[in-house]
């Protein structure tokens, strides 16, 4: 009985040749994602302005592992706040182009530019007067021919060690498709909240719409101090409320400084014993960084990092409302 391909045993290959054939397959792709960056450039913003200002959806259309790709570049597309769907071609010549209006733009992938299937729907779009984009690796291809914009998406090879599958035609293919879903996110002005109005459902979507006041401290739990407090009476708020900061506030709650353990260590180190005699007001940062209770959490953690701190107060027409620690935010899943 002949052995079938796959049933064939296996070249014994060590580790290393494994290593370095993955390696390399990774940088070819990534030098043709290159070659393309290098390559395109205003067929990249005509397309992405030309999404942009459709009344219409993006209509993504392909066949085989372009489809694949399609897919993947409408939901992006869609993730991102701009409505789009995925039609694959085959289909599309059986009924489901009904779906497609003239108000719609449509994004043609196909490497070759001759997929037949492909081919096939394109009068459609034409008799509708729907702007055709064409990812396509053959700008010379009929594809190419009948799109109203062009974008290159060759390669110089396939990854693959036979040179054969779509890989780094399909890698660019997904590549110049993030980039055109950005130019367009950018374009629309979309913000955090609306990427996660977008995903309500998911737990990505839930950390994004957390605002500071749904973690922050309040209350009771507030470590507040006011300027003339001794450091020694300070260290008790700071360890009793289990933010490790004190923040240093006026008679009106309005914000003054904060002392946080790490001034204290610092004060320890400079001054001694003889810093827990000292006044608040003489050690505190003064002026610190706050921030607003409906700002988003995420935004906390991005002050956060940038400052290399670990606390902010939070605060509201002047008044100190809370404390948010990143304790609170890595608990929320924030960060």
């Amino acid at each position: 009985m002949i052995a079938l391909p796959w049933e064939r045993e296996s070249k014994n290959l060590d580790d290393a040749y494994l290593q370095e054939l993955g390696k390399r397959i990774l940088i070819s792709e990534a030098e043709e994602i290159q070659k393309a960056a290098q390559r395109l450039g205003s067929e990249l913003v005509q397309a992405a302005r030309t999404i942009h200002d459709a009344s219409g959806r993006l209509v993504v259309v392909g066949m085989g592992k372009s489809g694949l790709i399609g897919r993947k570049i409408a939901a992006t597309f869609a993730s991102l706040g701009t409505p789009s769907f995925f039609l694959h071609a085959a289909e599309g010549a059986h009924g489901d182009l009904g779906m497609v209006c003239r108000e719609d733009v449509g994004l043609f992938l196909s490497n070759s530019g001759e997929t037949r299937e492909t081919l096939e729907i394109l009068p459609y779009f034409k008799r509708l007067g729907a702007v055709i984009i064409a990812l396509t690796g053959n700008p010379a291809s009929r594809l190419a021919k009948n799109a109203d914009i062009v974008i290159n998406t060759g390669v110089t090879s396939e990854a693959d060690p036979l040179g054969l599958a779509p890989t780094s035609s399909t890698t660019l293919q997904l590549a110049v498709g993030d980039a055109l879903a950005g130019m367009v996110t950018e374009l629309r002005g979309i913000r955090k909240e609306d990427f996660a109005m977008f995903h309500p459902g998911g737990s990505l979507g839930r950390r994004l719409l957390l605002r500071v006041q749904d973690v922050m401290g309040s209350g009771e739990r507030l470590p507040l101090v006011g300027p003339q407090t001794f450091v020694r009476e300070a260290i008790f708020e700071m360890t009793s409320k289990g933010y490790g900061a004190a923040i240093v506030v006026d008679e009106a709650k309005r914000l003054l400084g904060i002392f946080t353990d790490g001034d204290l260590r610092r004060l320890l180190e400079d001054r001694g014993a003889q810093g827990m005699d000292l006044r608040i007001q003489e050690v505190m940062t003064k002026d610190p960084k706050s921030i607003h209770p409906e700002k988003l959490a995420v935004e906390a953690v991005h002050i956060m990092e940038e400052l290399e701190i670990s606390c902010l107060a939070v605060v509201e027409d002047d008044v100190v409302v809370g404390i948010v620690h990143i304790h609170d935010l890595l608990k929320a899943g924030v960060a």
